[in-house]
């Protein structure tokens, strides 16, 4: 009797960790490495901070090198890209910075330039007030 138990658990460990090899799979999948760098959305010319990206690199201690070292450098994550609440189109874009932060910045290109809509930092929770 101990056997099939001692099996059966060996089988459920196995299973548990062939669906965390897959998820992380998946999650590879839907990462796409940068397109090109002459896509308006990779431009950091002409930056529009918005007044919550300004507040949220604040409390998030995310420079503007920061932030134009992953809009240049960082991989588009098509799983947080697409419409944004105006129609226009966003794009996640995600990377560690030189000081090692994962950053996830959030751009929209627009005529006068490329607007930074937000950044957030993947792996700390950090206390932001910004409304």
């Amino acid at each position: 009797m101990n056997k099939r138990k001692n099996a059966l658990v060996l089988i459920i460990i196995v299973a548990a960790l062939l669906i965390i090899k897959l998820l992380a799979f998946y999650r590879q999948e839907h990462t796409v490495v940068n397109p090109s760098n002459k896509d308006s959305f990779r431009n950091t010319t002409h930056l529009i901070l918005t007044k919550h990206a300004k507040c949220r690199m604040d409390c998030r201690h995310i420079t503007e090198d920061e932030i134009r070292e992953i809009i240049h450098d960082g991989r588009v994550n098509e799983a947080k890209s697409g419409p944004g609440t105006k129609g226009d189109e966003t794009y996640a874009l995600e990377g560690y910075s030189d000081e090692r932060q994962h950053l996830r910045i959030i751009v929209a290109p627009e005529n006068d330039g490329l607007v930074v809509i937000t950044c957030i930092d993947l792996d700390n929770e950090w206390a932001c007030n910004c409304n």
